[in-house]
């Protein structure tokens, strides 16, 4: 009985998280996510439609702008850092399953996102990935390895296209417009 419970406790609140993404007003969105357990840095922005899952394993930097309908997996531990840019679409998934078990058991594996990074429209990253400091994920990428600091990566699967070529980084991300 205590699993079914649970089990529908979790539908619900995730049907709740998923209206609280459509509430057309930054603050009071970034407000009630703080609420669910979301850690959240100041001046982030959260665009309308984000997709949040268990959102107490999830820790968003200062600065950070998260666009629209995106999907942030917190199964698992999902950290991301500081000035980071997440476009539109982008998935960010922290639990998949084991191809490789008779019962398909599922595999959890925290993501780290550094400071600075810019991950492109409908860009995808599996477990146990992190991202250093400065790295460029280019639109559509499937990111199933860990990506260095300062490096473009592009593809299915994600490879190393070129270094960024930017010694020190210490931008900051605009403000989002009131209703996005």
């Amino acid at each position: 009985m205590g699993f079914r419970f649970r089990s529908y406790w979790t539908e619900f609140w995730t049907a709740c998280l998923w209206f609280l993404g459509h509430i057309p007003s930054h603050s009071f969105r970034k407000t009630l996510l703080r609420i669910a357990g979301v850690k959240i840095g100041r001046k982030s922005f959260i665009h309308l439609g984000c997709r949040v899952y268990e959102p107490t394993n999830i820790a968003i930097g200062e600065g950070t702008i998260i666009g629209d309908h995106a999907t942030l997996d917190g199964r698992d531990r999902l950290t991301i850092g500081d000035h980071v840019d997440i476009a539109s679409e982008v998935m960010i998934f922290n639990a998949s399953r084991d191809i490789h078990t008779e019962d398909f058991k599922l595999k959890l594996a925290p993501v780290a996102i550094g400071n600075h990074v810019f991950i492109g429209p409908r860009a995808i990253i599996l477990p146990g990935v992190t991202v250093g400091d400065g790295a460029i994920i280019a639109a559509g990428a499937v990111v199933t390895k860990d990506v260095p600091s300062k490096t473009l990566v592009g593809g299915v699967p994600a490879r190393k296209i070129k270094d960024r070529g930017v010694e020190k980084l210490n931008y900051r991300l605009g403000r989002a417009r009131l209703f996005q």
